[in-house]
């Protein structure tokens, strides 16, 4: 099993989301859900292509911290 930070944003229309890990990896969807699903997708597919082109699978580095900014 692998683990990736995925990171998710929300835009005006739509959200986006991207695997720093893996570079050129995203997703888009009209809702939340439909994003994580569509990412989730994403990365099997680039992990499936770097399996069949013989590419090492990266370790999941990238990290997340919320921090508090005092007004």
């Amino acid at each position: 099993m692998y683990r990736f930070l995925v990171v998710i944003e929300k835009s005006e229309n739509n959200f986006s989301a991207y695997c720093p890990d893996l570079p050129g990896c995203i997703g888009t969807g009209s809702s939340r859900d439909e994003v994580e699903k569509n990412i989730m997708e994403a990365i099997e597919l680039h992990i499936r292509g770097m399996r069949e082109e013989k590419l090492p699978i990266p370790q999941g580095t990238a990290s997340a911290e919320i921090l508090a900014i005092p007004a």
